[in-house]
């Protein structure tokens, strides 16, 4: 704003992510114009100047004397071989994701992983955004398409009068793989929306198996049968049979699931590695593979704090560690799972997750081009 002597005072908003500061520039009215022309938000700085308690905002203001633009790079992913997220929810997961998944899908292509998943809980809203993404900017990626369901067991259930509502729910992520599979996936949504919606978009296990052509069927996060089955100590052969219905099996990184230490469900974090290690044998055993994934829920660690927000505000306790549920790179994935072994690790880490990726076409979630109706 213009003071006196046609002088600008210009306020600033800086953050390093962890805490934000108000800077205060007294600047000439071209120093104005070179600032205004040169600084947009977002923009890296380094600003030396003196700290003062400033009356009008009744805090402490840096006083900013020089202000220099700088780059950052941010995180990079360095591997030589890179690993493909197969688990990664946007803001389309209702009151749970925080992640734009055009931001998203830029931040897998700049670190040069070749595909990334979209799996929103139990919807498919984002997916003509991350066409577009795509599409306008070129970006050299595959998107994988698909979702976080809701899926329950309805077997044995057959000329019995079952109320749907009343069966747990276990989450499982179905990638489409092909065109076909596509149509199913969304056919899946619409059932599970107008058919079987309690709460939440309900998939009925029968439902699934008979639209599954196409698609390629993930065991999911903790809430999912077969993490729950090991957690319980089931039978063996109870795990097996409840394994054997998934494509792929999947592990995350132990701060994912620390909450399980925090409310006593397991005593320590040798058990979160141990259920690991259960089921990479268990897919090892079924001859099927087993993927580290994120469950990103947001891009940066420090997005946490967003997250966290958005779960209390809904009157959930702190489901998850300091360090939660990020996009991580290769190098960051290949640390969080150094406890198998460096062979292991790449095995679940990159090797796996590239083979998935691998067997899924390229797909166009909206055709191109217009379709008006013909009168």
């Amino acid at each position: 704003r213009t003071i006196k002597n046609k002088k600008k005072l210009i306020t600033l908003l800086i953050t390093d992510r962890t805490t934000s500061a108000c800077v205060k520039v007294f600047a000439s009215e071209n120093k104005w114009n070179e600032i205004d022309n040169n600084l947009k938000p977002g923009d890296h700085v380094k600003i030396r100047g003196n700290v003062e308690f400033d009356t009008f905002e009744n805090i402490l203001v840096l006083m900013g004397k020089d202000i220099e633009k700088i780059e950052k790079e941010g995180r990079q992913d360095h591997s030589e071989k890179k690993r493909v997220e197969l688990h990664a929810h946007t803001k389309m997961s209702a009151m749970d994701g925080v992640n734009d998944v055009a931001e998203l899908i830029r931040t897998a292509a700049k670190w040069g992983q070749k595909a990334i998943a979209v799996t929103d809980h139990g919807v498919v809203q984002a997916f003509p955004e991350a066409e577009k993404t795509v599409l306008y900017e070129k970006l050299d990626l595959k998107v994988i398409y698909g979702l976080e369901g809701y899926l329950y067991d309805d077997s044995g259930d057959t000329g019995k009068k079952i109320d749907y509502k009343s069966k747990n729910t276990n989450h499982i992520i179905i990638l489409a793989r092909t065109q076909e599979g596509l149509k199913n996936l969304y056919k899946l949504v619409s059932l599970s929306h107008l058919e079987y919606f309690y709460k939440k978009p309900r998939i009925p296990k029968s439902v699934l198996t008979a639209h599954r052509e196409g698609l390629i069927i993930g065991s999911a996060c903790e809430v999912g049968e077969v993490y729950q089955s090991i957690l319980h100590r089931m039978p063996e052969g109870e795990v097996k049979r409840i394994a054997e219905y998934y494509d792929y099996l999947e592990i995350q990184p132990l701060t994912n699931n620390q909450f399980l230490i925090d409310n006593s469900t397991v005593p320590d974090v040798e058990r979160l590695k141990e259920i690991n290690r259960e089921i990479i044998t268990l897919g090892k055993k079924l001859n099927k593979p087993v993927a580290a994934t994120c469950d990103a829920h947001y891009a940066d660690p420090e997005e946490a704090l967003y997250r966290r927000i958005l779960m209390a505000g809904q009157g959930y306790k702190d489901i998850e560690g300091d360090n939660g549920l990020h996009l991580r790179t290769t190098e960051e994935m290949l640390i969080e799972f150094n406890y198998l072994g460096d062979e292991l690790a790449r095995e679940v880490v990159i090797d796996a997750t590239n083979h998935i990726a691998d067997m899924i076409d390229k797909l166009a979630p909206v055709p191109i081009g217009k379709f008006p109706p013909k009168i």
